[in-house]
């Protein structure tokens, strides 16, 4: 913050890195989510099977692999299905 409490350059840039990272790991979730809908036929089904843990990812579930930032991984393991 700067002495008139405006946000500095420094904090502003900050946030906007975290807001542009965000939004890349929420453009990813529903990249897969539209992909799995089409496979398993709706919305619900697809948000069910984001939140199910997969062996092949030592229990993690696709959601918490977007969020680390392996999307590719979903996407190849989705390929295989």
């Amino acid at each position: 913050m700067t002495k008139d409490g405006r946000p500095s350059l420094q904090a502003f840039e900050a946030l906007r890195t975290r807001f542009q990272e965000q939004s890349r790991k929420a453009q990813a979730y529903y990249t897969i989510m539209h992909r799995m809908r089409e496979i398993v036929g709706n919305d619900d089904a697809a948000s069910v099977w984001m939140e199910e843990p997969l062996s092949k990812f030592d229990g993690k579930t696709p959601a918490q692999l977007v969020s680390e930032g392996r999307t590719d991984e979903v996407h190849c393991y989705i390929d295989s299905m």
